[in-house]
């Protein structure tokens, strides 16, 4: 499925609506460029979830977590150069947990560890404002 969305609101408005459909166990692969809105795309889903707290990106931590209706967990591939180094943290226990819904930033660099279910969603920019999203699930 593909979805080009004008502005901010519609970009979150869809990713309210998506993150009502989410339920515990699901993972969420976030790919683009950097700036096209991954973090954004994450603050409004765990919103929807529940969460009202500050979502920040976990570049440097790797792994935010949140407490909505269910446990929220924002990841941050970026820096990582091998999927060995997020093995090693234990990151890889989290997303096979089924604990709680899971949005993977740059999910590329540890394709080695991802769950074979998941839903992918690469946003890349498409104009001054717009964003086109396909998803594939």
């Amino acid at each position: 499925m593909e979805i080009v969305v004008d502005d901010l609101q519609a970009f979150n408005d869809f990713a309210v609506e998506f993150a009502h459909k989410l339920r515990a166990g699901d993972v969420v692969l976030l790919t683009g460029d950097l700036g096209a809105g991954k973090t954004t795309f994450v603050k409004a889903a765990a919103a929807a979830l529940g969460y009202d707290g500050l979502v920040t990106s976990p570049t440097f931590t790797l792994l935010n977590e949140y407490s909505g209706k269910i446990p929220i967990y924002h990841f941050d591939m970026y820096r990582l150069k091998s999927s060995a180094e997020a093995i090693e943290s234990g990151l890889d226990e989290i997303l096979r947990s089924g604990e709680g819904v899971c949005f993977v930033e740059w999910p590329q660099k540890v394709a080695g560890i991802l769950p074979e279910k998941n839903i992918m969603i690469d946003i890349s920019v498409h104009g001054d404002n717009s964003r086109k999203l396909k998803i594939v699930e």
